[in-house]
């Protein structure tokens, strides 16, 4: 019967390499700087000859940090966020911190979710794609675990966040639809509580009031490609079709151009549709989709640099961030000539200290 070997400790590394404890410590733990070079190849040799590892669970017991950022997503199948989870995961990494990645079903609350997620003293949480109820965000913020909620925002929330701007982008869109000379437009909604879906349609409706319009079409979608392409149905299917649709999102807008066609509307020439995200799939030539681009890099560039702030400084300040995005000028919408020459940004980056 084979006998499992003892695993090998850092006292055990200390006393081969002839330094103390503490030391050892020091030279796994990022501190290397404050030992010098001669005896960090001591200690690293010691440990390859006795096969040592550190206890990152033993570590975090004694630092009561485990270098851990939970992530939670209650989307996951959106085509926008698998890039999002691979570049934080990426990020984190580079800056020595592991992912512990939850995901809320799609008829769960996010707030089940946290319980189990704060059972595991991750270091901060990043949600996305979900609402943070205020109360769960006071139950993290006495448990000392920050939250930043990527792509949404609570008001009133214990809670930082960084979102793209969606209230200018939909403004841009709706002076997209306007300039080009249409005169019909239409909202397909996305998922009725979600800060993402209130301000696109704030930015969109506000702006054509402000231009002087004062009808519109309206469907209530669900951020799907099957919502996308129903609602889309059913409103060009109307006597008075509109000439001109905005989507929650690119994954509606897909629904919507496939909807377009088995209905024999041409797209620009009939009726323009544009999305939101500028997922993968938006560039594809069977789409080529006009659509404002989350800026996601700066999102989460943003959203880190909140994240260790807060979490070496837990008093500082919540801050809620938005971030511009771009509009990106393709073949599925009539575009004015300003769009056809160059493209725009949306607003001006701005932080607001809550």
């Amino acid at each position: 019967m084979a006998v499992q070997k003892k695993k090998a400790t850092s006292i055990d590394v200390a006393r081969l390499a002839g330094v103390s404890q503490s030391t050892v410590s020091r030279t796994f733990s990022g501190n290397g700087g404050k030992v010098s070079p001669e005896t960090q190849k001591k200690v690293l040799t010691a440990a390859r000859e006795l096969g040592y590892t550190p206890n990152v669970i033993a570590k975090s017991l004694s630092t009561q940090r485990t270098s851990i950022v939970g992530i939670v997503m209650a989307d996951i199948t959106s085509p926008f966020y698998p890039y999002v989870l691979e570049l934080f995961i990426t990020e984190l990494q580079k800056i020595g911190r592991q992912v512990l990645l939850f995901t809320a079903g799609p008829h769960q609350e996010v707030d089940d979710t946290l319980p189990l997620v704060l059972q595991y003293r991750v270091d901060a949480l990043i949600i996305t794609s979900a609402t943070l109820s205020s109360e769960m965000a006071d139950k993290c913020a006495w448990e000392g675990t920050p939250v930043i909620l990527f792509n949404r925002y609570v008001p009133g929330a214990n809670a930082s966040a960084v979102s793209c701007d969606n209230v200018a982008g939909g403004r841009l869109v709706a002076d997209l639809f306007l300039d080009a000379g249409h005169t019909r437009p239409a909202y397909i909604a996305g998922v009725k509580n979600a800060s993402t879906n209130i301000d696109r349609e704030k930015g969109f409706i506000g702006r054509l009031k402000e231009r002087g319009l004062t009808e519109w079409l309206r469907e209530q979608g669900a951020y799907t490609y099957e919502s996308g392409y129903e609602c889309a149905r059913r409103l060009l299917q109307r006597d008075d079709p509109p000439d001109a649709i905005f989507c929650a999102n690119d994954i509606t807008a897909l629904g919507a151009i496939d909807a377009a066609r088995d209905l024999q509307v041409r797209i620009p020439e009939d009726v323009s549709i544009v999305g939101f995200d500028d997922i993968p799939a938006a560039s594809w030539s069977a789409y080529s989709l006009t659509t404002i681009r989350q800026p996601v890099d700066q999102m989460v560039a943003a959203t880190l640099e909140i994240l260790t702030e807060r979490i070496e400084h837990p008093e500082a300040k919540l801050v809620t961030r938005l971030v511009p995005g771009l509009l990106i000028p393709r073949t599925s919408a009539r575009l004015p000539s300003y769009v056809v020459s160059s493209n725009r940004e949306i607003g001006e980056q701005r932080a607001v200290i809550e």
